[in-house]
């Protein structure tokens, strides 16, 4: 099991930029694939970036590609998630999840097994 801790949620208003941070718990970070998702209130948890174990590919959801970044830092055990161009509908609570050492284009949350607590995320208008 591998503890993750999100930070870097906040209000901010359309158009703005926000870079969400994950740290993990675990000694052997550099094998798990690592994920974001987000939840937004009565809906269902939404797939937003994933990034293989060893950085060298990404996966992003069409809502994201062209504005959101993920990337890792192995030695410091964290993943990132930088989102620009921020829009009212990017409001929820967003999520850090870790995988295992495979590789899918586009994973679904039933692929990862730990997640953190969330940060919420706030785009005003």
């Amino acid at each position: 099991q591998v503890q993750l801790v999100e930070s870097g949620g906040r209000l901010v208003q359309a158009g703005d930029s926000l870079r969400l941070s994950c740290a993990a718990s675990v000694r052997t970070f550099s094998r798990y694939t690592m994920g974001w998702f987000r939840q937004a209130p009565g809906q269902e948890r939404e797939f937003i970036a994933a990034i293989s174990w060893s950085g060298g590919s990404t996966a992003y959801a069409d809502s994201a590609k062209g504005r959101f970044t993920i990337s890792r830092d192995n030695a410091k055990n964290t993943v990132n998630l930088q989102m620009n161009s921020l829009k009212p509908e990017d409001t929820a609570v967003y999520y850090c999840a870790a995988g295992g050492l495979w590789w899918k284009s586009l994973p679904v949350a039933a692929d990862f097994g730990s997640w953190g607590q969330g940060t919420q995320v706030t785009v005003s208008s």
